[in-house]
């Protein structure tokens, strides 16, 4: 059943980024108006939304603020109280996806061992309460070392290769995952609705940045055999329907050297990984997150286009208010879809915007993708190591 029909539904968002600011784009078409919760008075998605709460995304007071003032609460992230979120849900309040979930998904290891233990393929790992070399030796390099809690965008991650690596730990509790051999890094989002039923986007490719750890370049469709993208669907849709979560997940996965599919992660909300279906699909990720969080049907999820993605991200050494160099010769190519996030400080490696390339050839589409990546450059207007 639907929370309230549209188009006076009125929808708490906890975290005001980017993701923030598009679901409030998306429900300005549906009619609904979004409530913020944020500690950037400027945050991308405050600047637009109907309305804010300048507070913390752990703040037990403000979150009840945010649950009195709106019909149903959702996320953008996972760096969340998700206890208050639990107790708002057991007095009534709807909150999706389910506050249960995020519990499970925002801590890396519980997340591995529900994927363990209802029986769905991940790499090897081993809980790591307090890092120590000795543990990582026994567990054997190649090795990636994930904080349990806060990492995102390349943080809270770390490669070691041998024994010589440890000296660059993360000290703060974690897991050792293997590093398994890996053909390509795929993802698949999927969205369940309220009456149970779930739809999966065809699988992208993603590749990324070797040192930043950042998603560089996604091409969509994944340039997979036609099994292999019908069973990453098939794998991503038995997580979300396990999870019998409400909502949108964007589900990372691995193709390992033996053609195996593995889940690297999952993420309880839209994700980088389906920015690309504002402009190449008839439903964009935002729009159904909506669908699924309102009660409505679910939109289709069929391609208008092969796409390539390219996130923009601010430029080494530059701070500060940001200037986008080179976006004139950029918007010159046929296909281009320009998105800004309309924050108001660059800084080295951050997130600024994205653009889709469109076209029916999608090497073509990579080209210019990676043409327009050397192209452009987010400057900022304080110059030099900081």
């Amino acid at each position: 059943m639907s929370v309230k029909t549209t188009p006076s539904a009125h929808i708490g968002i906890v975290g005001g980024g980017q993701l923030g600011r598009m679901l409030v784009q998306a429900a300005a078409r549906f009619g609904c108006s979004c409530t913020i919760l944020d500690p950037d008075p400027d945050c991308p998605a405050g600047q637009i939304a109907a309305d804010q709460i300048v507070g913390s995304c752990h703040d037990d007071t403000q979150l009840r603020r945010l649950a009195a003032a709106c019909d149903l609460i959702t996320y953008e992230h996972e760096d969340i109280n998700s206890k208050t979120l639990g107790q708002l849900a057991a007095e009534g309040h709807t909150i999706y996806p389910e506050p249960h979930i995020l519990a499970i998904i925002q801590d890396k290891l519980s997340q591995k061992q529900y994927l363990q233990q209802h029986h769905i393929p991940t790499a090897p790992f081993i809980a790591l309460d307090q890092p120590n070399q000795q543990a990582c030796d026994n567990f054997g390099y190649p090795l990636v070392q994930k904080a349990r809690r806060g990492g995102y965008d390349g943080r809270g991650v770390q490669i070691m290769h041998s024994a010589a690596d440890f000296v660059h730990y993360l000290p703060v509790p974690s897991l050792l995952e293997a590093c398994v051999p890996i053909q390509k890094e795929l993802a698949v989002m999927v969205a369940r609705g309220q009456d149970g039923h779930s739809i999966a986007y065809p699988p992208v490719e993603m590749h990324f940045h070797p040192e930043h750890n950042l998603l560089d370049l996604l091409l969509a469709p994944a340039d997979i055999p036609a099994d292999t993208a019908t069973a990453a669907r098939d794998l991503a849709l038995q997580v979300v329907n396990t999870l019998q979560g409400v909502g949108i997940f964007g589900i990372e996965l691995f193709l390992n050297t033996q053609g195996q599919l593995l889940v690297n992660e999952i993420a309880p909300r839209t994700h980088n990984s389906g920015h690309h279906t504002l402009d190449a699909h008839i439903t964009d990720q935002f729009e159904q997150q909506l669908r699924a969080i309102l009660g409505l049907p679910l939109g289709s999820t069929d391609a208008l286009s092969p796409a390539a993605m390219i996130n923009l991200l601010g430029a080494n050494n530059y701070r500060g208010i940001p200037t986008v160099c080179g976006l004139d010769t950029a918007l010159k190519q046929p296909g281009v879809c320009y998105h800004w996030y309309a924050k108001k400080e660059t800084r080295p490696q951050r997130k600024m915007g994205h653009i889709t390339i469109l076209n029916t050839n999608l090497t073509k589409a990579r080209t210019m993708a990676t043409r327009i990546r050397e192209q452009l450059q987010i400057q900022g207007n304080t110059h030099g190591r900081l």
